[in-house]
């Protein structure tokens, strides 16, 4: 609990409490009092009935409302449970029932909602696999869940090892499916079975899928309902990929009210300007946003009466509260996929508070029938404004980590405080502190994980995947923080460190390649670092705060870096290098953005640079298809020659140069 001790110590704006080492304080008899009535969030939901009943329900009652719509793609209530249902009977003829599992690799899509509801109306759990992942990683995670069969489209499946699993192909099946019956199955599904699982980063080197029962995700949709008066009238986002637990949080609570939930491209849903005209033009009432995503938008101009009413955040680290004229209220909420997606929930004031101008914004408080314990080592509460590891208990804990009962067992453990009897606590490895109003401030991490744009990383997944190259001896991977181009807000990128074999080359382009393969984008370093040894705490371990930052005396560069050979891609170079917070001798005219550190956010900024630079627009899935500056340079160039009968020769080559 080191790092515990380091954040007492690290918060200026810490009551003195906090400045004491946990083990030498108590909770008083009345502190003790006030953290029971924070904790005191009972709520009598009903048990019964599942969320694929109330969703059948809305279609009988409102069939020709809207469910789901995304560009041309528009379905009703109706149409979207006879469609679910459909393949729900012919999941059951497959065998799925209760504790099935069933992956369903789909974009996002209104297809994947009706997937993800068919599993359920089944009586299975969804096991949801992001399609833009590597297939080495999604090949893993099949093998390990072993689900009974696997919803997807036949290019989608092409590179999986799918094992014995049944495959259902939307496409090459679609005639199948169309014969079989539109009325709601039947199947006797209890509050206690399992209703997803979602994989996470894994310490042990491989990703680890977390058990979620209808009862915890039951709990999140009555809370969410009843928390933000979500009524039929509401027009909702889904934004979060596949892999994301968000992605539940987005769809059930609004498809059990006769809510509409919209669909953006992944073009408009990365670009925060975008993203907020479209929120506008639809009328969008409530819309979840990443954190990183939030806090860009809330910066930007804002009519002043919009249709929207709450924008919900989460994922990261929250660092700016909304200005005053936000015409909208900012939620800021808190959860680790094993708490089902949100444990604490709260509205961020729109300016700080005049008693302490630099506190940052809180997570809130618990939700309903969840309970929020900061315990010091000996597990003891510890007082109000010191800091200690945030546990989760109530109905939101996971039932454990599939095939894991030994992990389960080390991050689950019996409530040490007695209450209720025989509950769990998942201990999260988050540091925090309650506040004297009884709001709750996030500090950190306990220990090595990491939090980046709404993913948990364990760095060990990622060092354990580095160390499988032949030249690498030993490697340890951190996150470091950089301005964003606009340096309104912070942006986290992952940093590599890395011993080789004695006399072994290090080929940074085969290594970038090889983690490709293997690990999705948002977990491949943008910076490696060469160190001669990796420096250790007295007790052996990697001392991370020993690491020295990435400069030019140690930087890995890549073994063949192509120099930009025209004005153009010169300036390419450049833009590139400064949106990935990148010397401009590190960037090559064949290296991939994606590979270098880029992600959306990041991609966004890089085609408002080439707007401002060019006066041409590219689509964010432009980058995505030619992500070199070779490709990037040829696309711009054929966009201005297709401009050449409206502009002067002498205007397309002073854009050029």
């Amino acid at each position: 609990m080191d790092r515990l001790r380091k954040a007492q110590h690290s918060d200026a704006h810490m009551p003195a409490a906090g400045n004491q080492r946990t083990g030498m304080l108590s909770v008083t008899a009345a502190e003790q009092r006030q953290l029971t009535r924070w904790n005191a969030t009972r709520q009598d939901y009903p048990p019964r009935p599942c969320i694929p009943e109330l969703i059948a329900s809305q279609a009988r009652a409102v069939p020709e409302a809207l469910a789901l719509a995304m560009a041309s793609q528009v379905l009703t209530y109706q149409e979207l449970n006879q469609s679910a249902n459909r393949m729900a009977h012919h999941l059951q003829k497959l065998g799925v029932g209760p504790e099935t599992l069933v992956a369903v690799c789909l974009e996002r899509s209104p297809s994947l909602v009706v997937s993800l509801l068919a599993v359920l109306k089944a009586g299975g759990a969804y096991l949801p696999l992001d399609p833009s992942y590597p297939a080495e990683r999604l090949s893993y995670m099949l093998a390990d869940a072993q689900p009974l069969a696997l919803v997807t489209r036949t290019q989608l499946c092409a590179p999986l090892r799918t094992g014995g699993a049944h495959v259902v192909r939307l496409d090459a099946d679609a005639r199948k499916l169309a014969r079989q019956s539109a009325s709601d199955p039947q199947v006797a599904v209890s509050p206690a079975h399992l209703a997803y699982v979602i994989y996470t980063s894994g310490s042990t080197g491989q990703p680890k899928g977390v058990e979620i029962p209808h009862s915890s995700l039951s709990n999140l949709v009555h809370w969410h309902c009843g928390a933000f008066q979500i009524t039929a009238a509401d027009r909702a986002t889904q934004l979060a990929s596949p892999s994301f637990d968000a992605i539940g949080w987005e769809i059930w609570p609004y498809l059990t009210r006769g809510a509409s939930i919209h669909l953006p491209d992944d073009d408009t849903r990365s670009n925060p300007a975008a993203l907020r005209d479209w929120i506008v033009e639809r009328n969008v009432t409530i819309a979840f946003l990443p954190t990183p995503l939030a806090e860009a938008a809330i910066g930007l101009d804002w009519p002043a009466k919009p249709a929207l009413r709450l924008m919900l955040t989460g994922g990261d680290t929250l660092h700016l509260a909304p200005p005053p004229q936000l015409p909208f209220t900012l939620i800021n909420n808190y959860g680790p996929t094993e708490g089902t997606v949100v444990a604490t929930s709260g509205p961020v004031p729109p300016a700080t508070l005049p008693e302490n101008p630099e506190r940052r914004p809180s997570i809130g408080r618990p939700i309903a029938n969840t309970q929020i314990h900061v315990l010091d080592e000996l597990l003891r509460p510890v007082p109000v404004g010191t800091a200690g590891q945030l546990f989760i208990g109530g109905a939101g804990v996971a039932r454990g980590y599939l095939n894991r009962p030994e992990l389960t067992a080390e991050r689950f453990i019996a409530n040490p405080l007695g209450e209720p009897a025989g509950g769990r606590l998942y201990q999260t490895g988050d540091l925090a502190r309650y506040l004297p109003d009884g709001q709750i401030e996030f500090l950190g991490r306990d220990d090595d994980q990491l939090e980046i744009r709404g993913y948990r990383i364990e760095p060990e997944e990622i060092a354990a995947t580095l160390c499988l190259h032949p030249a690498i001896q030993a490697s340890c991977v951190v996150a470091r923080e950089h301005a964003t181009r606009d340096d309104a807000t912070r942006d986290k990128h992952l940093v590599a460190y890395v011993v080789t074999m004695p006399g072994a080359p290090l080929p940074l382009n085969a290594l970038r390649d090889s983690l490709a393969a293997r690990l999705p984008a948002y977990m491949i370093p943008s910076v490696f670092v060469r160190l001669d040894r990796l420096p250790v705490t007295p007790n052996g371990k990697v001392d991370r705060a020993a690491l020295p930052a990435p400069d030019a005396t140690n930087l890995v560069s890549a073994e063949a870096v192509r120099a930009p050979t025209t004005p153009l891609e010169q300036r390419l170079v450049t833009m590139v290098a400064a949106t990935l917070d990148l010397a401009p001798h590190q960037v090559g005219i064949d290296d991939d953005f994606f590979l270098l550190g880029g992600h959306s956010m990041l991609g966004t900024q890089l085609i408002a640079l080439v707007a401002d630079a060019f006066g041409v627009e590219l689509a964010l899935r432009t980058l995505f298809a030619g992500p070199t500056i070779r490709e990037l340079a040829a696309e711009i160039t054929r966009l201005l020659m297709a401009r050449v009968a409206s502009i002067s020769d002498e205007e397309v080559e002073r854009l050029l140069r």
